[in-house]
C-alpha cells in the first residue's frame, strides 16, 4: 500500500513538473515584452488635446494628422481598451492564446487568408507615407495607454504597430459582404458562431425634395451594441485639413462614416456575388496535388502554429496545414476539396481610401477616392453642401467570363475561370442627382434606390456581377415614407427615420396571410392568435398588443437569405410564439414593451421597434421570455446643409461614449434619449463646442 501511495505521488509530481515545463517553454518561446518606458517616451512626439464634451464624446485636436490619430487611439482606449486589444490579438492570429479554443477558428483564418504575408509584402510599397504615419500614430496611442495601465494588458499585445492597424482592415473587410457565411456553408468547422444580424439604413434627400431647400443625409448603420464592430463617436480635427465627425470601430484610426465640413456619407452592407468556390480534383496518388489545365500542381503549403489556452496558464501550440491553390485558400472537407477566390484578396489599401474620403472637399475628390477601389464592398449614400446626392453600390466586382454559371461550385481544373481583374469604378451601379432628388439603401437591391422612373436597370449590368435583387421591409418603408413625400420637412425626415411599421408587402405580412386561413377548430389559442394578427396594424410601438405574436413568429420563420424559403413554416413558428407568450406572460397578446426591452446597467425599459423595422431593434431571447436589445440602431447621425450650405448635425448613441466603463457617467447617459428616439447636437466647430467642454487634457496628463 505504501508503495502504491509513493507511486501515485511520484506520478503526480511528474505530471506537475511536465505541466510546469510546458508552461515555461511556451513563455520562453515568446518575444520579450517591450520596456513600458520606451512606449511612454514615444508619446512626447505628439501634440494633441482631447476635449470631452458634455456627453463625453472626444473632440481630438492636433497640429498634424498623426497627432490626431495618436489622440484617437488613446481616447478610445480610455473607453474600450478591452475590445481594442482583442481586435488586435484576433488580427494577429493570437486570440486563442487568451480566449481558448473558441478563438482558434479566427486564428486559423488569419493564416489561411495570408493576412500577414499580404501586409508584410505591401505595407511600404502600397501605403503612402501619410497613411502609414496615421496608422503608426494610432498604434502609439494604444501603446501609451497600455503602458500606463499594465494591469489591463493581455500577454503578447505589446507593442501594437502600424501593421497591426492595417492588418485589421485586411482581415475584416471581406466579411462585410458575407464571406463568413460562404465559409460556414462550405465547411462547418470554419464557421464559428455567426455574426448577429446586421442591416443598415442610409438615405439622402436633395434640396428639390426638401420643403426648406436643405440637403439632408441619414447615417444609420445597424451594428451589434458591443464588440469589434460596434460604433464609437468622435470628432477629429488637425491642422492639416482633417476635420470629420462620425463613427469608428475599435482599432480604426479614421472616421468610417459621417461628415466633414463639405460632404458626408452613410454606409450599408450589400451582398453582391464577390467570391467563388472552386471544386478541386486531387491527385489520388498524391493528396498534395490538384489538377489544373490537365496537369497536376502542388499545393502551396505552410504551417499554422496556433497557441491555444487549455486552462489557467497552460498554453499548447497546435499545428495545422495551410494549403493554397492558384484560385486561393484551400479547404479540405468531408464532401470534397475546395478553393475560394474572393474580393479583397491581397489588398492593403483600405485605410488609404477611407483617409482620402475623410479629406475629400467636394464630389470630384470624393469620387477620386472611390476610384481607388480598395474596399471590397459596402453601399455608399452621399450628400454635400452643394446639394449633390448619390448612391454607389460599391464593390470589387470580379470580371468573370460570360456564359458561365457562376452560382454554386466552379470547376477547379480550368485556369480560364480564375478571374484577375475588377470592374472599373465608373462601371459599377451608381446613381447621381436623380430627378426625384432622393436616394436610399436598406440592404436591398440597387435597382430600387430612388423613384421608379430614376432607378437603375438590371439589363444594363452583366449577370456575372451577381447583383442582389431583394427588398427588405426597411427598403419598402423608405419608398412608402420618404419616397411618397415630395416636400420633406426636418420633422418629417426625423419621423420617417423612426418609422415603426411593417409594409403590407413585407415578409411578416406574407406570413400572416399564410396562417390566417389555417383551420383552428379545437385550438382556441390559434384561433385567438389569428384574430389578433388579422386586426394588427403592423406597428411595433411599445403598447401594441399584436406585435409580440408577429415578431416572435417572424424571427423564427423569416428567410435566412434574401428571397429565400421560410426557415420554419409560419404556422409552426406561430405556435412556438404562442407557447412562449403564454408561459411567460400569461397571455398571447402582452404589450410589446413588456417583451421588447432595452437594458443597460440599471436601466431596464420598454423599447419601440423590431427586426427589419426602420427603427431597427434586434433582441436575444431571455429565460423570462423577454427580448434584450443587442443589435440594430446604434450610432445614428442626421446631417443637414441648409439652402445656403451651412452645416449642422445631430447624433445619438445607444449607450454613451464610455462603452465599457460602468463607473463613468457616460456609460448609459445617451440611452434614455436613444429609447425615446431623440437626438443630441454634434458640436462640430470650435464655436459650437465652446461652453460644452467637460474635460480638456493631453494624454500625457492622464
Amino acid at each position: 500500500m505504501r508503495i502504491l501511495k509513493l507511486s501515485a505521488i511520484g506520478l503526480f509530481a511528474i505530471i506537475v513538473l511536465g505541466l510546469v515545463f510546458v508552461i515555461l517553454a511556451d513563455r520562453l518561446a515568446q518575444p520579450a515584452p517591450p520596456d513600458p518606458a520606451i512606449l511612454i517616451a514615444r508619446a512626447a512626439r505628439y501634440d494633441v488635446h482631447i476635449r470631452r464634451d458634455s456627453w463625453g464624446v472626444p473632440h481630438i485636436l492636433g497640429k498634424t494628422d498623426a497627432d490626431v490619430a495618436f489622440g484617437l487611439g488613446f481616447a478610445h482606449c480610455e473607453d474600450d481598451f478591452a475590445t481594442i486589444q482583442d481586435v488586435a490579438l484576433a488580427t494577429r492570429g493570437q486570440l486563442a492564446a487568451s480566449e481558448g479554443s473558441k478563438g482558434a477558428t479566427t486564428d486559423y483564418l488569419v493564416h489561411l487568408f495570408r493576412v500577414w504575408e499580404t501586409v508584410d509584402a505591401h505595407y511600404l510599397s502600397d501605403l503612402p507615407a501619410d497613411v502609414r504615419k496615421v496608422a503608426e500614430a494610432y498604434a502609439d496611442g494604444v501603446n501609451y495607454y497600455a503602458a500606463r495601465h499594465p494591469e489591463q494588458v493581455k500577454t503578447g499585445l505589446l507593442p501594437l504597430t502600424g501593421k497591426d492597424v492595417i492588418a485589421g482592415f485586411v482581415f475584416k473587410t471581406p466579411f462585410f459582404y458575407g464571406l463568413d457565411s460562404m465559409l460556414r456553408k462550405l465547411n462547418a468547422d470554419t464557421g464559428g458562431k455567426p455574426l448577429p444580424e446586421i442591416g443598415s439604413n442610409g438615405l439622402a434627400v436633395g434640396p428639390r425634395r426638401s420643403a426648406d431647400g436643405a440637403t439632408r443625409l441619414l447615417v444609420n448603420s445597424h451594428q451589434p451594441y458591443a464588440g469589434p464592430v460596434s460604433w464609437y463617436e468622435v470628432v477629429l480635427q488637425s491642422g492639416e485639413g482633417w476635420h470629420v465627425a462620425g463613427g469608428v470601430f475599435p482599432g480604426s484610426p479614421i472616421m468610417l462614416h459621417g461628415h466633414n465640413e463639405h460632404l458626408g456619407w452613410a454606409n450599408t452592407v450589400n451582398a453582391p456575388d464577390l467570391a467563388d468556390i472552386y471544386r478541386l480534383t486531387v491527385n489520388p496518388a498524391n493528396d498534395n496535388q490538384y489538377l489544373l489545365d490537365g496537369k497536376w500542381r502542388d499545393f502551396e503549403k505552410s504551417d499554422a502554429a496556433i497557441r491555444v489556452r487549455l486552462f489557467g496558464p497552460l498554453i499548447w501550440t497546435f499545428h495545422r496545414d495551410v494549403l493554397y491553390a492558384a484560385q486561393g485558400p484551400v479547404f479540405k472537407t468531408d464532401h470534397g476539396v475546395f478553393a475560394i477566390r474572393y474580393a479583397g484578396m491581397g489588398e492593403v489599401r483600405q485605410l488609404v481610401q477611407y483617409f482620402r474620403l475623410n479629406k475629400a472637399r467636394n464630389l470630384d475628390e470624393w469620387k477620386a477616392a472611390m476610384r481607388l477601389q480598395a474596399l471590397p464592398s459596402i453601399n455608399y449614400i452621399y450628400a454635400d453642401e452643394k446639394g449633390n446626392i448619390g448612391y454607389v453600390y460599391n464593390g470589387q466586382f470580379p470580371v468573370r467570363r460570360e456564359g458561365i454559371n457562376w452560382k454554386g461550385f466552379i470547376p477547379g481544373n480550368r485556369s480560364d475561370l480564375i478571374w484577375h481583374k475588377y470592374l472599373p469604378f465608373d462601371k459599377i451601379p451608381q446613381l447621381w442627382n436623380p430627378k426625384s432628388d432622393f436616394v436610399f439603401n436598406s440592404n436591398n437591391t440597387p435597382f430600387q434606390a430612388t423613384a421608379p422612373e430614376d432607378d437603375l436597370k438590371p439589363a444594363d449590368f452583366s449577370a456575372t456581377l451577381g447583383i442582389q435583387t431583394n427588398m427588405t421591409n426597411r427598403a419598402m418603408r423608405a419608398l412608402e415614407t420618404f419616397g411618397a413625400d415630395t416636400a420633406i420637412t426636418a420633422d418629417k425626415f426625423r419621423a420617417y427615420k423612426f418609422d415603426l411599421s411593417y409594409s403590407p408587402h413585407s415578409n411578416v405580412a406574407r406570413m400572416i396571410a399564410e396562417i390566417l386561413p389555417a383551420n383552428s377548430t379545437g385550438d382556441a389559442d390559434l384561433g385567438r392568435a389569428q384574430q389578433i394578427l388579422k386586426n394588427w396594424n403592423r406597428r411595433t410601438d411599445i403598447h401594441n398588443r399584436g406585435t409580440a405574436l408577429a415578431v416572435l413568429m417572424g424571427v423564427r420563420a423569416a428567410p435566412a437569405e434574401p428571397d429565400g424559403a421560410w426557415k420554419e413554416k409560419p404556422l409552426e413558428a406561430l405556435r412556438q410564439a404562442i407557447s412562449i407568450l403564454k408561459t411567460h406572460f400569461g397571455r398571447i397578446d402582452p404589450e410589446w414593451g413588456q417583451v421588447n426591452r432595452f437594458r443597460r446597467g440599471k436601466l431596464d425599459v420598454p423599447v419601440d421597434g423590431g427586426p427589419d423595422i426602420y427603427r431597427a431593434v434586434y433582441g436575444t431571447q431571455q429565460d423570462d421570455g423577454t427580448l434584450t436589445a443587442v443589435d440594430g440602431d446604434t450610432f445614428i447621425m442626421f446631417v443637414t446643409w441648409d439652402k445656403n450650405g451651412k452645416l449642422s448635425s445631430q447624433s445619438i448613441h445607444q449607450f454613451g461614449s464610455a462603452t465599457l466603463d460602468v463607473h463613468s457617467p457616460h456609460y448609459s447617459d445617451q440611452s434614455p434619449l436613444f429609447v425615446a428616439k431623440r437626438l443630441k447636437p454634434v458640436w462640430f466647430n470650435e464655436a459650437d463646442l465652446k461652453g460644452h467642454i467637460e474635460a480638456d487634457y493631453r494624454p500625457q496628463q492622464r
